[in-house]
C-alpha cells in the first residue's frame, strides 16, 4: 500500500488549495479514505472521511462548509478541496486508509496559511 499526498503550499488567509492523495497497492474503490492533519506541537487530528463509493462524507466541525473531500475511483485518487483557509488550518496534511485492519499513511503535505 502506498499513499502519496501533494498540493500543499503557502496560501494567504481566505485562499484555497486542493490536496491530492494518489493511492496504489490495494483496490482503492473498496475502501473509505480519510484526511488527517497535524499542527506543530499538537496531536494528529481527523479532518474528513469519504466512503468507498463516495456517496457519504464526514467532516470535523472546524472545517464543515469550507473543506470538501472527494475521490476518483477510476484514477485511485482522493482529494481535499480547502476553501476559506484560516491560519489555524496550518498543518501537515495526511491521507489514510485502513486495509485488512492495518492503517497506512502517506508522507504528508504541508499547508501554511499566512499573510
Amino acid at each position: 500500500v502506498q499513499l502519496v499526498e501533494s498540493g500543499g503550499g503557502l496560501v494567504q488567509p481566505g485562499g484555497s488549495l486542493r490536496l491530492s492523495c494518489a493511492a496504489s497497492g490495494f483496490t482503492f474503490s473498496n475502501y473509505p479514505m480519510s484526511w488527517y492533519r497535524q499542527a506543530p506541537g499538537k496531536e494528529r487530528e481527523w479532518v474528513a472521511t469519504i466512503t468507498n463509493g463516495g456517496g457519504n462524507t464526514l467532516y470535523t466541525t472546524s472545517v464543515k462548509g469550507r473543506f470538501t473531500i472527494s475521490r476518483d475511483n477510476a484514477n485511485d485518487t482522493a482529494y481535499l478541496q480547502m476553501n476559506s483557509l484560516k491560519p489555524e488550518d496550518t498543518a501537515a496534511y495526511y491521507c489514510k486508509v485502513s486495509v485488512r485492519s492495518a492503517a497506512y499513511w502517506g508522507q504528508g503535505t504541508q499547508v501554511t496559511v499566512s499573510s
